[in-house]
């Protein structure tokens, strides 16, 4: 019997730290990211963006203070995520998740805040599904097929008839090369080949190798932005695609991050994505101008938005419902703002943002400096991988 009482203890201490709300005044939000390890520019551009926000607007949502606690997950680890997440609802009895740069750690977590009804904020993991896994994620970063089909719609419209498409071989490279293919493929281009290459891979060359092969009008990638991208372009360049006149599609693989090192081989580079660190606004000059205030030396990018963006949602979540995670779902869906990056709202169904997109080309601005330039806008992109 005293066994079973005390089992039945631990129970109600475990069910009470995952759904009681915190009694003070102060909404705690766990963050999981990368802080260390070969993706740690992800835990850095998050912190450095929601240390910005929290600069320019203060430390507290409506009546209540808001404090970060972030916990490294170290790369794409979800039972380091799962892990994490528990301490962080159970031990820090945190109010709200955020972060979650790959998809295998966000999927970790779904099990968790349903339990919990504690809302979880995507700044990054890119994958269609991960929102139909809890009525408690929304997510400000991006989605693949919200960039790929763009990408592919204005391949087909510059005469590209052929692309062979290279990804990583994991779910978010996986949405892309389904996207890329179906809306490709629908337009009447062929895709040739579809390559996926393993996520340890650092050596492109046998890949690239196989792409000038087939002789394809392009090349499609998508590769998780860090030391992938960067060899990946590198490669393109090295292996003599670029003089072959196969043209390079892509979306992050000219992360500002890593451009400047990639020189000048990187000019002409075309992606389409949701935000450039020199998109023409008011509100990005000042964004960027914060964070090289803040961090001389650092740069915007995906990661940096995602984050600014989700650390603005969680504010308006917390002013208008304190802990209450459900009411505070309710809240996100259909919430429009401008962001640095435009336009974005979060859509009532799918709860992922609606954002422009942009077909970007590498180019050397007046200083002599890398950009990625936007010269083409397509308006209020919903997530297409669950629209379809």
């Amino acid at each position: 019997m005293k066994k079973t009482i005390r089992t039945i203890g631990l129970a109600l201490t475990l069910t009470a730290g995952l759904t009681g709300g915190a009694v003070a005044d102060t909404i705690k939000v766990g963050v999981i990211a990368p802080f260390s390890g070969p993706f740690a520019i992800w835990g850095k551009q998050f912190q450095e963006a929601i240390k910005v926000y929290v600069a320019q607007h203060g430390n507290k949502a409506g009546e209540h203070t808001v404090e970060f606690i972030y916990k490294d997950s170290g790369g794409p680890k979800p039972d380091v995520a799962k892990s994490l997440a528990q301490e962080l609802l159970i031990k820090d009895r945190v109010d709200y998740l955020a972060g979650f740069t790959f998809t295998p750690n966000a999927l970790a977590v779904a099990p968790l805040i349903n339990k919990a009804k504690k809302p979880a904020i995507i700044f990054n993991a890119a994958t269609s599904m991960i929102t139909t896994k809890s009525d408690y994620f929304a997510r400000t970063g991006f989605t693949l097929w919200q960039v790929s089909v763009p990408m592919a719609n204005w391949a087909w419209d510059q005469g590209i008839k052929t692309v062979v498409t290279a990804v990583s071989d994991y779910a978010p490279g996986r949405d892309a090369q389904n996207a890329f293919k179906v809306a490709f493929e629908k337009k009447g281009g062929k895709v040739i080949d579809a390559m996926q290459m393993a996520l340890s891979t650092a050596d492109f060359a046998p890949f690239m190798q196989q792409i000038k092969d087939k002789s394809p009008d392009a090349v499609f990638g998508f590769l998780p932005v860090g030391p992938p991208t960067f060899a990946f372009v590198k490669a393109y360049n090295e292996n003599g695609l670029k003089d072959a006149g196969i043209k390079f599609l892509g979306t992050g693989e000219t992360d500002e991050t890593g451009l400047q090192a990639l020189g000048d081989g990187a000019i002409g580079l075309t992606t389409a994505y949701h935000y450039s660190a020199t998109h023409d606004s008011a509100l990005n000059k000042e964004f960027t101008a914060k964070v090289s205030e803040m961090f001389p030396g650092s740069v915007t990018n995906l990661a940096s938005v995602g984050a600014y963006d989700g650390t603005h949602l969680i504010y308006k979540m917390i002013e208008a419902a304190g802990a209450d995670g459900a009411k505070a779902m309710e809240i996100a869906k259909g919430l429009a703002w401008e962001s640095p990056r435009g336009p974005v709202s979060i859509d009532v169904t799918t709860r992922h943002i609606t954002q422009n997109v942009y077909i970007r080309r590498v180019e050397k601005n007046d200083a002599g400096v890398l950009i990625n330039k936007e010269f083409e806008t397509v308006e209020a992109v919903p997530d297409l991988g669950l629209a379809k």
